[in-house]
């Protein structure tokens, strides 16, 4: 039987698969044979859909028979009430012969749709076992790829010796020797711009002094002297002359 056939095709390619992780390639070969029992599926699945249309002719050929038989029945009566027994004998003979037919096409009926439900119920375990195998062909491939990643990155840990007599320890001794260039610029420009600050610094003071003592004279001027600003000194550089005292008059 066709279906058979596709079956035991089928775990053939499964063996194919389990077998071929030995490979030189094993991904690309898992990946290989579980398309071709993809394939296989196929085929299987659409044997099966034929299959369930002979089931399904069968099933209306017992309908058919079993609408017959109830009409021969009918017709059986109908003769023995009119009294017409010959007929109604040879509408037995149908009748008998149309009942055996019937039992054998239900029996034939009851093997086939055993055989579909057996069929159908391998083919959804083989669909089941297909999406395991595409899990695990998803895994294998992840776990295979990180593990060679890891691999080569151990590799490059011993093959790089990360000192200053190695091509790479020599380039980075040069790049450090212009960063630190750069930042002596910078370090220098800073310098550099902090030239005059102090001369800055006491041309500020001064001034600063000098509107202190001018705010102090328009406060002596406006008569807004108070105890504390009375009891500050003026600055040396803006201290005025004292008020030279009147002379004695000379009596003539």
């Amino acid at each position: 039987m066709i279906i058979g056939k596709i079956w035991r095709s089928f775990k053939a390619q499964l063996n194919k698969l389990a077998n071929s992780i030995r490979g030189s390639d094993p991904i690309a070969e898992m990946q290989y044979e579980y398309d071709r029992s993809v394939e296989e599926l196929k085929s299987g699945r659409e044997g099966l859909a034929q299959y369930r249309a002979l089931v399904e002719r069968v099933g209306r050929q017992v309908t058919d028979q079993q609408k017959h038989i109830a009409l021969l029945e009918a017709k059986i009566k109908a003769y023995l009430t009119s009294g017409d027994r010959d007929g109604a004998g040879k509408l037995a003979m149908d009748l008998q012969r149309a009942k055996n037919d019937l039992q054998e096409n239900q029996k034939q009926l009851e093997l086939h749709e055993t055989a579909y439900s057996n069929n159908l119920l391998k083919i959804k375990h083989a669909v089941k076992k297909l999406e395991d195998v595409k899990n695990k062909i998803a895994k294998y491939d992840a776990d295979l790829k990180m593990s060679k990643a890891e691999s080569e990155l151990s590799e490059l840990a011993h093959q790089f010796d990360f000192n200053v007599t190695t091509d790479f320890g020599q380039a980075e001794s040069m790049i450090q020797d212009k960063i630190d260039k750069n930042r002596a610029r910078v370090r220098v420009a800073a310098d550099l711009s902090s030239e005059g600050v102090d001369n800055v610094k006491h041309e500020m003071a001064i001034e600063k002094s000098m509107a202190e003592d001018a705010l102090k004279q328009f406060e002596r001027e406006a008569g807004l002297i108070t105890p504390e600003t009375a009891s500050s000194k003026p600055s040396v550089t803006q201290q005025q002359p004292k008020a030279l005292e009147p002379l004695p008059e000379v009596g003539l």
